[in-house]
């Protein structure tokens, strides 16, 4: 088998794996961008909050909208999205803002850490370090952004994230570190 052919091949699974994500929302009513409801998380684990946005029954964030990112996997301490690169996403230099790698990083990165969240704990990154390594365009196609926590404490965790190509090349890879802290309690 050719590497040609084994990209091609894998990037068919990924296209497939995204359309079912995408039309699972639709079916179960979650096809738009929104917030969730406080009641429609208290009491879940990290865990199963992102199971519930995957399966479709919480609205995907409007900043995938925004990056056209979308939740495509996920387990205990891993979160996969998928993007592909638009001119939207340009600087003026014509080339792939930093930003664009930085949020699709993070998503992947702070995803990995709160699927091993418990019950009545949040997060929020408090430092990212980002490496660029290879260019993405227009032309690329879709990238996939693979997250994996790596501590996930009391009051801090860590993660790594690659931004690779159907063919195994990286992009650019991350780590971070979120602060970890108790869900405020619902307003009465």
């Amino acid at each position: 088998m050719t590497n040609e052919h084994t990209t091609q091949t894998t990037l068919n699974a990924w296209q497939a794996q995204l359309e079912q994500v995408r039309q699972r929302r639709i079916d179960r009513g979650a096809g738009h961008a929104g917030l969730a409801h406080p009641d429609q998380v208290r009491g879940k684990t990290g865990l199963q909050v992102m199971t519930a946005l995957l399966e479709g029954d919480l609205p995907h964030p409007y900043m995938a909208d925004t990056f056209d990112c979308e939740l495509v996997e996920l387990g205990d301490g891993h979160a996969v999205f998928q993007a592909t690169p638009q001119l939207k996403h340009y600087n003026p230099l014509g080339s792939v803002h930093g930003g664009w790698y930085a949020t699709l990083l993070d998503f992947a990165l702070g995803c990995a850490v709160q699927t091993q969240l418990p019950v009545g704990r949040s997060y929020t990154t408090s430092q990212i370090n980002l490496n660029i390594v290879r260019a993405a365009s227009t032309k690329t196609g879709p990238l996939r952004c693979v997250g994996f926590a790596l501590h996930v404490g009391r009051q801090v965790g860590t993660a790594e994230a690659r931004i690779v190509g159907p063919d195994g090349k990286l992009y650019a890879h991350a780590t971070t570190t979120c602060a970890i802290f108790e869900t405020p309690p619902a307003a009465t």
